[in-house]
């Protein structure tokens, strides 16, 4: 509904899962900073940040309405994708979890971008 509109919009749905995805990557990617194995999260934890960085950038296209939005969420998608098969290479609980957060992330920057 956006902070001046009183409406709720499909543009608003997919700012909050942008923003969403962005906390659960955050999160995650502390988490594994602490897991024993963290060299071998090396991949993952670089997919994680492209994830949170595109996140905002898409957050902030759709709230200034850019003609851009559109493309850049379809970029968004992807990489939400791209983060979540690499996520889901891990088994614990914080990786799977965003795993399943990205991919909602990115069904709807799908439909921001159809």
């Amino acid at each position: 509904m956006g902070v001046i509109s009183t409406s709720p919009t499909m543009m608003d749905q997919c700012i909050e899962e942008c923003l969403r995805c962005s906390r659960a990557c955050e999160e995650c990617l502390t988490a594994c900073l602490q897991e024993p194995d963290v060299h071998a999260r090396v991949a993952c934890m670089q997919t994680l940040r492209d994830c949170i960085d595109i996140c905002f950038v898409a957050t902030g296209f759709m709230a200034r309405n850019s003609t851009n939005s559109k493309a850049l969420c379809g970029l968004c998608a992807s990489i939400c994708e791209a983060c979540a098969t690499e996520c889901e290479t891990f088994k614990d609980d914080h990786c799977q979890e965003c795993a399943k957060i990205c991919r909602s992330c990115a069904e709807m920057c799908r439909q921001m971008s159809a």
